[in-house]
């Protein structure tokens, strides 16, 4: 944009100074004519003269006749030339470098005679004007390209036309083969820049790859240093970005052999442990052994010693026991005061936190007292409506029987009108009567939510009720079933352990809902139908001895919150199994009573 701004101010000014140069010849006063055209050139002369601050001053007396085709003619020619310079800058530099800028300026009409009095005058003031002009071209863009104007302007006598013919400068090159000037100054020239968008594209392209191939030399020098780096950790490996194939993984030899003599192995226990129960129980320590088993494992460790302290003393005794060294207790008397502590009373987790409703229950006659009293005042209110107009006034109650006491006369002078008119209250009273009970009849919704609210009982407050059922047979799918759709209906929580002659059913839930279930276990279900088999090992007898089988209350009591969910029947192949499964929720001692008392009553009846 520089350059051709540049251009087209020297362009402007070479046209201004031949513009100048044919106006500035004087002429006979007589021949200048003051018609239109003369004073219009005047302008334009005036024009040019405030455009270059005044240096160039013409005679007022010496003018020139220009007519307004030709000054016309002159501008068009000036715009061709410069719409040609645009459109030669739009090309690569390289082609700009040795073209001449002045040498295509259009060149203007000069006068067919020049009067050699004024020519050494207009010599004198063109090359002035020259000197002006070289000098504000001095430091544009066109000294970078060693084109200079030219210093000297021929005016032939003969033709008396200007010539200006420029010659671009010549190209000096230094030893490195850069472009200088005169003085040796290195000169910047105009680098390419393309236009195109797909040149544009293919000087990126060729960027980046020098670039990229920059960087991995770089990389590649850095690899090699990483050696000798502190931060290189040789440790870490890097990872491939190509996933491997699994392969196949096969079992060692003898593994599963391994795994079936591990089997055979706990079945020789397991088998062996039954012989030794079986002689224990022959021999009437069985009792003792299986007591030994209930008992909850606290360890082996070492017995403390003795300590004869309680520890609510421990806090006035300086030393562990009673007596001191001199036989006397060595209290410590910062302790001792003259007051009394009086504990805290705390609340029972039972207890409820507000104080229960209780209900007034009334007698029958002070009900019916009550009865009356609440219709009168109805009653009374609804006849101070009638009197004030509030609600109009009840039809009479007639029925076939009071017909004539109530209607009397009209009864009588058209009886069968009056019968049809009775009988049509008569029905429509019954039915109000129905729509009314059907109104307040319960829904099936409505039945199911009050079974379920009357069933279900809240036991926040009162504490959860629990009880311990122990049967000896539950192999009865019959009973089972029993068991669990009663426990659904009641909404009862709990679980059933079945292991052998030791079957725990425990339930959990509300008063009257353990009523009803103790009633179900203990009196309904006639467990008495099924005969048990007893394993008793009597020498020289292979028959196994039947008996009845039974269910008996175990334990039954209350808790702060239930530790079971809806009731489930769990089966355990040894008593481990069943005591794990009670002391995952915290009851292993309902296990043990129960187990405990199992043996008991075995051993009593051996």
């Amino acid at each position: 944009m520089k350059l051709f701004d540049d251009v087209f101010f020297s362009a402007s000014c070479s046209w201004k100074l031949a513009i100048m140069a044919t106006t500035s010849i004087k002429r006979p006063k007589e021949e200048d004519p003051l018609d239109g055209p003369g004073r219009e050139a005047k302008k334009l002369k005036s024009r040019f003269q405030d455009d270059n601050n005044g240096d160039v001053k013409s005679d007022p007396d010496s003018t020139e006749q220009l007519s307004s085709s030709q000054i016309r003619e002159m501008m068009l020619n000036a715009q061709k030339m410069i719409e040609e310079r645009k459109r030669s800058l739009n090309q690569p530099p390289a082609l700009l470098k040795t073209a001449p800028v002045l040498s295509s300026l259009p060149t203007p009409v000069a006068p067919k005679a020049i009067p050699s009095s004024s020519m050494d005058e207009r010599a004198k003031k063109i090359a002035e004007l020259t000197a002006q002009i070289q000098s504000k071209l001095a430091t544009s863009t066109l000294a970078t390209l060693n084109l200079n104007l030219p210093k000297t302007v021929s005016i032939p006598a003969s033709t008396g036309e200007v010539s200006n013919e420029p010659k671009p400068g010549p190209l000096i090159l230094n030893a490195d083969g850069r472009t200088v000037d005169a003085t040796g100054k290195e000169i910047a020239l105009a680098q390419y820049t393309p236009t195109l968008k797909a040149n544009i594209r293919a000087k990126k392209r060729e960027v980046l790859k020098t670039h990229m191939g920059k960087g991995s030399q770089q990389q590649n020098e850095e690899a090699g240093n990483l050696t000798e780096s502190s931060f290189f950790d040789p440790r870490v490996a890097a990872k491939s970005a190509v996933r491997t194939r699994r392969g196949f993984h096969f079992h060692e030899q003898g593994k599963f052999q391994q795994v079936a003599s591990r089997m055979r192995m706990k079945a020789q226990l397991d088998k062996l442990q039954s012989e030794i129960s079986q002689i224990a129980r022959k021999t009437g320590i069985n009792s003792v052994t299986a007591l030994a088993l209930v008992a909850p494992r606290i360890g082996d460790r070492q017995e403390e010693e003795e300590i004869d302290l309680e520890w609510w003393d421990s806090v006035i005794l300086q030393t562990r026991s009673y007596e001191g060294e001199d036989g006397q207790p060595n209290l410590r008397q910062e302790t001792i005061t003259n007051l009394i502590e009086h504990p805290i009373q705390m609340r029972a987790p039972t207890d409820p936190l507000a104080l229960p409703y209780l209900p007034v229950f009334l007698t029958e006659k002070e009900r019916k007292k009550l009865r009356r009293t609440t219709r009168r005042e109805n009653w009374k209110e609804k006849q101070e409506n009638i009197r004030l107009g509030l609600e109009p006034p009840p039809q009479a109650k007639v029925r076939i029987s009071n017909l004539m006491r109530v209607l009397g006369n009209e009864a009588i002078q058209d009886p069968t009108k009056i019968e049809a008119h009775v009988r049509e209250q008569m029905a429509k009273r019954l039915q109000n009567h129905q729509e009314a009970n059907a109104s307040r009849k319960l829904t099936a919704d409505q039945r199911r939510e009050k079974k379920e609210k009357k069933l279900q009982e809240d036991t926040t407050t009162s504490g959860v009720h629990v009880a311990i059922y122990r049967i000896k047979d539950l192999s009865n799918l019959s009973k089972k079933f029993k068991i669990e759709t009663n426990a659904k209906q009641l909404y009862m929580t709990g679980c059933a352990v079945i292991f052998k002659d030791v079957n725990v059913v425990i339930v959990e839930g509300g008063p009257k809902q353990q009523k009803k279930y103790k009633r179900l276990m203990l009196n309904r279900i006639r467990w008495e139908e099924d005969a048990v088999k007893v394993s008793k090992h009597d020498t020289g007898s292979t028959t196994q001895p039947e008996t009845r089988n039974s269910c008996k209350l175990v334990w039954e009591g209350t808790t702060k919150q239930r530790n079971f969910g809806d009731l489930i029947f769990k089966l355990c192949p040894s008593e481990v199994v069943a005591r794990e499964h009670f002391r995952k929720h915290g009851v292993e001692h309902y296990w043990d009573l129960s187990y405990s008392t199992a043996v008991l009553e075995e051993t009593e009846e051996n």
